[in-house]
């Protein structure tokens, strides 16, 4: 069986879970977990996704500033990419862990929510979850068209 590919956004918050379909053509949204800083429970959630799913790679967004800079939002997503790296290898789950640039993800997803009608008071409910599918299908497509996924890698030594 393929392994799967999850992207995930993560907020202050809530973090924001997308799955791809076996052929790697399709992100689809998975769920918004509550971010737990104390219990790290959200963590502890996407490793039983991970494991459950058979997945084998993981997108997390990283957020910078439309200039490419770095922000306190892009210390947080690669600190939560190396925690949950971590995590795996204790688990021993096998993962690769990578950090692609999602400078406007959460813009996007607002809009397409509001080009559906959603609601802007409904949007909080689910803007994680379609941000995570923007960035993972941004991995998806740049792989079917052969372009070089733009990706920092987590490395566990």
């Amino acid at each position: 069986m393929a392994k799967l590919a999850l992207g995930v956004d993560v907020g202050l918050a809530r973090v924001g879970v997308a799955i791809s379909d076996p052929s790697g053509i399709l992100a689809t949204p998975v769920m918004t977990l509550r971010r737990d800083l104390k219990k790290n429970s959200d963590r502890r959630m996407l490793l039983r996704i991970i494991a459950d799913r058979n997945v084998g790679e993981v997108f997390i967004g990283e957020p910078k500033s439309l200039a490419g800079n770095d922000t306190d939002s892009t210390k947080m997503a690669r600190d939560y990419a190396i925690a949950l790296a971590e995590e795996a290898v204790s688990a021993n789950i096998e993962l690769e862990v990578f950090l692609v640039d999602e400078r406007l993800s959460t813009v996007n997803a607002h809009r397409a929510l509001h080009a559906s009608g959603r609601k802007m008071e409904d949007h909080r409910k689910v803007v994680d979850q379609v941000a995570a599918t923007e960035i993972l299908q941004q991995v998806l497509e740049m792989r079917r068209n052969n372009v070089r996924v733009q990706a920092s890698r987590i490395v566990m030594k």
